[in-house]
């Protein structure tokens, strides 16, 4: 009997790969180089446009900074 795990450390540690559930525990984070990320202001209910789209880039740029998205 084999048993094939869904999240996994490729040999030699370079790549982990997650084909599970990745569960960031209480007190966990996400941190690059061990920085985590910035807060990102609340935006009010009467934000303007260009305050949305300041906040939605802001929130791009730190998905960027962690790896989580491609940057453009």
């Amino acid at each position: 009997m084999s048993y094939n795990a869904k999240n996994y450390v490729e040999q030699g540690g370079d790549v982990t790969v997650v084909g599970g559930e990745l569960n960031v525990a209480a007190g966990g984070k996400i941190s690059k180089a061990g920085t985590q990320a910035n807060h990102i202001a609340d935006i009010g209910n009467e934000a303007t446009g260009t305050q949305i789209a300041t906040a939605v880039n802001a929130i791009l740029a730190a998905l960027e900074g962690v790896g989580i998205l491609k940057t453009s």
